[in-house]
């Protein structure tokens, strides 16, 4: 089951976007929640008060808490990463202050339903690889991590280090081939790096800094790649 919420004060935005959710998930046969919310208060309560979301559309002008001050909540004090946040406005201007919160998807007011099942059909695309897992092996025991759990990968002369939120791992191998196998979402930074999107928290031409303080040198090389990958596909 997918927990889809909506948090927009415009109640017949919430109703519209509701039965577009609706009709896309039934049409594909998928099972769904949905649950709305009128203020970003009453969606950080439920979340504070240990609330699932898989999938969140949320309205940036919202009065009191803003959608962007709610997103800025999930990622940074709540520490949730998985959540696919998909922003909605009736402005198209808000690009750079977004990257913080590391949206899925950006939809203008208003809303068509073609958009909407676009970025449901994504969502669920990205929600499906983070169950998947990277196998490596490790002297003769075999080890599997889910790649939501990756942050990043760094090469060490002929060793792997895998780091995740809690704690390393690390195998035989070379890192171009171990980045041929993974999902859309890992970013080769360097030849020495290849870093989770999901987990960066800033990104400057030089480098990127990840959600736990650590900064990461982006070689020449890559530069442009990297600001395709963050900026563009990950807008």
């Amino acid at each position: 089951m997918y927990h889809i919420g909506i948090c927009d004060d415009g109640k017949n935005t919430c109703s519209s976007l509701e039965e577009m959710i609706l009709e896309y998930t039934e049409e594909k046969g998928i099972l769904t929640e949905v649950k709305v919310w009128y203020s970003g208060e009453s969606l950080c309560d439920y979340l504070k008060q240990g609330g699932h979301i898989d999938i969140l559309f949320l309205d940036i002008e919202l009065e009191a808490l803003s959608g962007i001050e709610a997103g800025d909540f999930i990622r940074n004090r709540l520490e949730e990463r998985s959540m696919q946040i998909i922003y909605i406005s009736g402005k198209s201007s808000y690009a750079q202050e977004l990257f913080r919160t590391q949206p899925m998807d950006f939809l203008v007011k208003p809303i068509g339903r073609e958009r909407v099942n676009e970025a449901l059909c994504l969502a669920m695309k990205i929600l499906g690889k983070n169950v998947d897992k990277f196998e490596f092996q490790c002297g003769r025991d075999y080890y599997y991590l889910p790649f939501g759990e990756i942050m990043y990968f760094v090469s060490e002369g002929r060793k792997i280090r895998i780091i995740t939120p809690r704690g390393e791992k690390e195998f035989y191998g070379k890192l171009r081939d171990v980045t041929k196998g993974l999902p859309p979402e890992f970013v080769s930074i360097h030849k020495s790096y290849t870093v989770n999107r999901e987990y960066i928290l800033r990104y400057t031409y030089e480098s990127i800094e990840l959600t736990d303080g650590t900064q990461l040198a982006v070689s020449k090389a890559n530069r442009k790649l990297v600001r395709e990958k963050i900026l563009i596909e990950g807008a």
